[in-house]
């Protein structure tokens, strides 16, 4: 039955294909659009606002909003156009099947627990109306399903996954269309604008925005600065807090302005060379992968602790608490941990550094659970990544895979003195023009006037708290 709707398509020369787009906003090393091209009828891209989106926090839809603008001006210039249609999925996707006269959908592979179950369920529905229905990897250099260990299973600690994937080949970049086939007439589009997804950012949208570089161009002139600039000082500089000695393309992976395959074969030639960091840097890309298949195999890691019996660890659950509170709002007065928290309201983005230094504060020095945290990040980082961000904060905590040891608990003013020795990060972060008190919501009441808190939590007080716990709960628990 999958082919019969196609069939009677090619009778009637009517070959269009739509392509769902999802983390994936890009025209090169896209399978999907790829495969949709050599079809040999119209393609019609299409972006669906559903609940999985909908669902977003306040940054994320922020910067999907600039993305899609972005994507939409560079399908433009290949002659074609974004579609954009708001509701569930497969509501949608029939609708615009009808409307079209499309006999395929293709779409990029998002291994989320939430996308597959959606997925799945659109994928059956739409082969089961005469629909083909396929989905191409997209995001990640390798497919999960493709990486097991010796004895089958999935890798749980990241050095030997390392190990198993640094030499494999990974499908070079496929080129971009120069144009794509368009249909004779386009099906109705929602406006972007209406959609109103940077809403939730109130004045923080102007803030951020002001700094945000966006789309598939930029992420490539970041790429090339990166490799030109960056790379050989990269293992030695990534964790200067006031450098910024990262790669920067964060927020282009996360919307899939450019695949980790488009930098990983752009590193190699460095690699080759014996280049200082491409190594460390080719590892920091499959951390990335790695944090994606723990996803795949462990559905559930974005909402339950990862390693069994965490459940009765004392942690508080309650994010309304004054210390918590105080931590959103880069109050606490641990001065790198409140810088760390004011860049990501000013910029939408941390150092990756400081996101650990965050993160141990408020699970150790705190005593939170790690999903008010995970959940506070997603809300204000613009390049979140559901996987990454799930497992970063349960490795923080203690809970995860391949985490760190329960009774490593950072000491944000040794980590100053380490990678913030000038104190410049601090000093720019915590300064009263730095932009923070313009992003906050009004109603958190900050005055730039005011003076620097006292510790919520000393950091001896906090350190000697979070091991009491840690020995308690590991005593209870064998």
């Amino acid at each position: 039955m999958t082919g019969t709707r196609c069939l009677g398509a090619w009778v009637n020369k009517v070959l269009a294909v739509i392509v769902w787009l999802r983390r994936d906003l890009r025209l090169a090393d896209h399978a999907a659009l790829t495969a949709a091209c050599k079809s040999g009828g119209p393609v019609i891209p299409v972006y669906i606002l559903d609940s999985y989106v909908e669902d977003m926090g306040a940054a994320p839809r922020f910067r999907l909003e600039q993305a899609l603008a972005e994507f939409a001006r560079t399908l433009d210039g290949v002659g074609s156009r974004l579609i954009l249609r708001r509701g569930e999925a497969l509501d949608v996707l029939r609708a615009l099947v009808k409307e079209t006269g499309a006999c395929r959908v293709f779409w990029s592979r998002d291994l989320s627990s939430t996308s597959i179950d959606r997925d799945r369920a659109v994928k059956l529905a739409l082969r089961q109306s005469g629909v083909e229905a396929r989905s191409f990897v997209g995001n990640l250099l390798f497919e999960p399903w493709d990486v097991q260990t010796g004895s089958g299973g999935a890798y749980k600690v990241f050095t030997p996954f390392w190990r198993a994937v640094r030499g494999r080949d990974v499908q070079p970049p496929r080129l971009p269309p120069a144009v794509l086939p368009t249909p004779v007439r386009w099906p109705r589009s929602d406006r972007l604008e209406d959609w109103n997804l940077s809403a939730d950012m109130q004045r923080g949208r102007a803030v951020v925005g002001a700094q945000m570089q966006v789309g598939e161009a930029s992420a490539q002139a970041r790429l090339q600065a990166f490799l030109q600039n960056d790379m050989a000082v990269y293992n030695d500089r990534r964790d200067e807090l006031a450098g910024w000695g990262g790669s920067d393309l964060s927020q282009y992976l996360a919307w899939g302005e450019i695949s980790p395959a488009t930098i990983w074969h752009a590193v190699q030639p460095a690699l080759h060379e014996g280049t200082r960091g491409a190594e460390a840097f080719l590892r920091q890309l499959a951390w990335r992968d790695f944090a994606w298949h723990l996803m795949f195999h462990s559905p559930s890691i974005n909402r339950e602790n990862w390693r069994d019996g965490w459940q009765d660890f004392p942690w508080n659950t309650d994010a309304e608490r004054p210390e918590v509170i105080a931590w959103k709002r880069g109050q606490t007065g641990i001065d790198l941990v409140d810088a760390a928290m004011r860049e990501m309201y000013v910029t939408g983005r941390m150092h990756n550094r400081a996101r650990m230094i965050a993160a141990s504060y408020l699970t150790k020095h705190l005593l939170t659970d790690w999903r008010i945290g995970m959940r506070w990040f997603e809300d204000c980082l613009i390049d979140w990544d559901p996987a990454a961000n799930a497992m970063g904060w349960q490795w923080v905590a203690g809970c995860g895979p391949d985490a760190a040891p329960y009774f490593r608990v950072f000491n944000p003013d040794t980590q100053a003195e380490k990678f913030d020795a000038s104190g410049a990060y601090r000093q720019k972060w915590l300064a009263p023009d730095s932009g923070f008190y313009q992003a906050v919501p009004r109603s958190w009441n900050l005055s730039p006037d005011a003076p620097r808190p006292a510790p919520v939590v000393t950091l001896p007080d906090g350190r000697a708290r979070a091991l009491a716990a840690y020995d308690s709960f590991r005593g209870k628990n064998g």
